[in-house]
């Protein structure tokens, strides 16, 4: 494999799941523990990522839609594929931004619901789809990562009601709060959470405590949590002071 290569995958790795050993990027991509080292350390000279005893972190920031589509797709499609099954025909559906939720959009077809939704990569997975009501939302686009935010975005919501709201995110604390690494999308989120009847957090492994600097809401604003992995217990109990469902995919539901 190409050292470009290896940089780019080194990076995408980092920006998905926050610090990340030396031992498993080295498993990852199938070189030695040596060359990996020789890789973040020209990484960080690049000023691309910072040295950690042990591995590496980058900054975080708006990471390019395409390079976090390609990180945890089995994990994204299970809990999608499990969020799906909630929603009965006829009922309107709330989308939020990222790739789970694009993934989620996928499982849809063939379904008679109405979608509303700011991101553009839903929009163009169901915009063929006859059966589906689709409901794009205005606003200013955010071409990296695919969305509509802003002024505009938020009071078109004001104007809709949806049954059901599946949420992305970046993180999510051990206190249960609900984490973005981008300050513009986190209107947005808040109201879409404003006009849905249903709140369901889609969030794989990773996302446990994740990243993000700004909150979007805490846990009581939330109705139920997808996963894939068991939530580490201080987060489970923050989740079940709240009321919260955890819902495990390729499971039944465990109420916490």
């Amino acid at each position: 494999m190409l050292a470009e290569r290896r940089h780019q995958l080194i990076l995408r790795a980092l920006r998905s799941g926050g610090p990340a050993a030396v031992t498993d990027l080295s498993e990852q991509l199938g070189v030695s523990p040596a060359t990996i080292r020789r890789d973040l350390v020209k990484l960080e000279e690049d000023g691309l990522l910072t040295r950690v005893h042990g591995g590496a972190v980058v900054e975080e920031g708006d990471q390019p839609f395409a390079d976090v589509a390609e990180v945890h797709v089995a994990e994204k499609d299970a809990i999608a594929e499990r969020a799906a099954a909630m929603v009965a025909d006829g009922q309107t559906v709330l989308l939020d931004i990222g790739t789970t939720a694009y993934r989620l959009a996928r499982h849809l077809h063939g379904r008679r619901l109405t979608v509303i939704t700011s991101n553009l990569v839903v929009y163009e997975e169901l915009a063929d789809d006859e059966g589906i009501e689709l409901v794009l939302l205005g606003g200013m686009v955010r071409r990296e990562y695919r969305s509509l935010v802003g002024f505009l975005t938020e009071d078109n919501l004001r104007q809709l009601h949806a049954d059901w709201l599946f949420l992305g995110t970046s993180g999510v604390r051990p206190g249960g709060q609900v984490m973005d690494t981008t300050v513009v999308e986190v209107p947005v989120k808040r109201a879409m959470i404003n006009v849905s009847d249903k709140v369901v957090l889609l969030a794989d492994a990773a996302k446990f405590p994740g990243t993000g600097m700004a909150k979007v809401c805490g846990p009581e604003h939330l109705d139920m949590v997808v996963t894939n992995a068991p939530v580490d217990p201080a987060t489970r109990s923050s989740l079940e002071e709240a009321g919260v469902e955890v819902v495990m995919a390729g499971a039944g539901k465990v109420r916490t």
